[in-house]
């Protein structure tokens, strides 16, 4: 479902609504997932919004199979920013469009993210908290200046494919890549608390506790999230290789993730990689570090920190999780992990 702002518009056979010749420009494109769980109760005030501010064209998917056809209708508004109300799969989603589609040739819009969704890992890097009504009116005078470079951020983005052969599928572009003890503990969150309804932080504090009552007292319960797999990790620099069973995988190129980690000088990659052992000692001594700021500072037994260009992961068979969509390492069927070309982000915070 596509909403013009403009005053006079003509509908497509396709049934999407258009901008006239002529009409004004929109400085925002959004575009907006109404199943995101986030977006339930504050769509209706966002397509509202939408229809009074002239400045915003909105464009609404019902699956990800869509956004290659929305961001074809987009690119032709030209918008100076493309803005995504979502949680952060519809963002992976948008940003794998952008990287594969091609419709925007060799200068794609700023994105901008709402802080919409169940998880908001990418918006909370950008800055984007609070009110999504709040952001737009924030992107919006943003858009009105003539230069937006001071208010945009360069973001390394990470490509996936499976397998071995480099040309064998188009990659799937995102910024955040759980595995291991952490996919499964999410996974055990999105199947068996999300149900229930509760608040997102309550939901999560619950699933976390799950997790850590699992590895504490070694418990196996139906109620409780599954054993992990043990992992094979395969880095650019082979002495940095890592196996075994780990609670918490993590493959990263936002900041504010990892903002307790020191990442000092060192520049041997951009995919940073934080691969903590499944033992008890290990997960509170990379807990503390983190609280106290010092994660990634100095040594700690089982907690392995590291910068990379490129990631192979191997296992008899075990969740990743990058940007909200689920994929399985699997042995002669690894997954790989490459930075992929950077996009232009607007960061709406210091």
């Amino acid at each position: 479902m596509l909403k013009s702002p403009a005053a006079a518009e003509m509908t497509n056979p396709a049934g999407a609504v258009r901008p006239e010749r002529g009409a004004r420009r929109p400085r925002i494109a959004l575009l907006s997932n109404p199943k995101s769980t986030g977006n339930i109760a504050q769509l209706p005030r966002i397509r509202e919004y939408c229809s009074d501010h002239p400045d915003v064209f909105h464009y609404e998917v019902e699956q990800a199979s869509q956004i290659g056809e929305a961001m074809k209708v987009i690119a032709r508004v030209r918008p100076k920013v493309l803005a995504i109300n979502g949680g952060d799969g519809t963002v992976q989603a948008a940003l794998t469009e952008l990287h594969n589609g091609g419709h925007f040739g060799e200068t794609p819009p700023p994105v901008a993210v709402l802080p919409s969704g169940k998880t908001n890992l990418i918006a909370l890097d950008l800055g984007a908290k609070g009110d999504p009504i709040e952001t737009l009116e924030r992107l919006i005078e943003l858009a009105r200046t003539d230069d937006l470079a001071p208010y945009t951020v360069a973001r390394e983005l990470i490509a996936l494919r499976r397998g071995e052969a480099e040309g064998e599928d188009r990659p799937v572009i995102g910024m955040f890549l759980g595995g291991a003890a952490l996919a499964e503990t999410m996974l055990y969150c999105r199947e068996k608390i999300y149900p229930l309804g509760l608040p997102n932080g309550i939901a999560h504090s619950l699933a976390a506790l799950a997790g850590f009552t699992k590895l504490i007292l070694r418990a196996k319960a139906s109620f409780l999230p599954p054993d992990t797999k043990p992992v094979s990790l395969s880095l650019s620099d082979q002495d940095s290789n890592l196996s075994g069973r780990f609670s918490l995988l993590l493959v990263t190129t936002l900041e504010r993730v990892l903002l307790s980690m020191d990442l000092g000088d060192r520049r041997e990659g951009v995919l940073k990689v934080l691969a903590v052992e499944e033992r008890p000692g290990s997960v509170l001594g990379a807990f503390a570090a983190s609280v106290r700021g010092r994660l990634g500072r100095a040594k700690l037994r089982g907690v392995h920190f590291k910068q990379t260009e490129e990631i192979t992961i191997e296992s008899e068979s075990s969740h990743v999780i990058l940007d909200g969509e689920t994929f399985h390492a699997e042995h002669g069927r690894p997954i790989k992990l490459r930075p992929a070309p950077p996009l232009s982000f607007v960061k709406l915070a210091a």
